[in-house]
């Protein structure tokens, strides 16, 4: 599995169906990706919204990001991230 983070901007539509239904929506769709949900937070600034997903490759991040886009009305942009233990071997 690898780590993605995404960072979510809320459309005028998405903005008006805020809830938690459509969050829980959301982790079950992530799940059937095969993902899973490590957190999720609500931000201020450039970014609405940041995930923390593990999935199981980037084709299915971009799955993920096209799916959560078409049932949300979220865009995000998404970045694969390497826990820094990891970036630190790598980097020798």
């Amino acid at each position: 599995m690898a780590t993605f983070v995404m960072f979510g901007q809320y459309t005028p539509d998405a903005l008006e169906e805020i809830s938690k239904d459509r969050t829980v929506e959301a982790i079950k769709m992530i799940k059937n990706y095969g993902g899973e949900v490590k957190s999720m937070h609500a931000m201020l600034g450039e970014y609405d919204l940041m995930f923390v997903l593990e999935l199981p490759n980037i084709s299915k991040a971009m799955e993920v990001s096209i799916a959560l886009f078409r049932l949300t009305g979220i865009t995000f942009t998404t970045s694969a991230a390497l826990e820094i233990e990891a970036f630190d071997a790598a980097a020798g």
